[in-house]
């Protein structure tokens, strides 16, 4: 499975090393993804989800409802 947030869709980045020199290189940013077990009430079930930090501060922020609700909307869960 790819490197990508279940909830928002972020995933990697490209960009360049730059060294003192100033020589460029290609490298990657990779997105800071974590797996979580989510307690849904309102479907009384847990679901395990992988979502990025910044994801998660969201989720503690709005509520799982919330954001899975938007998630919805927007295409990234079915």
């Amino acid at each position: 499975m790819s490197r990508v947030c279940q909830l928002t869709g972020k995933k990697a980045m490209t960009g360049n090393n730059v060294s003192h020199a100033m020589n460029k290189t290609k490298r990657k940013f990779d997105v800071n993804l974590i797996k979580k077990r989510f307690y849904i009430p309102e479907e009384d079930r847990w679901v395990t989800l992988k979502v990025t930090t910044s994801t998660l501060k969201t989720i503690n922020k709005n509520g799982i409802a919330a954001v899975l609700k938007k998630a919805k909307s927007q295409g990234f869960i079915k």
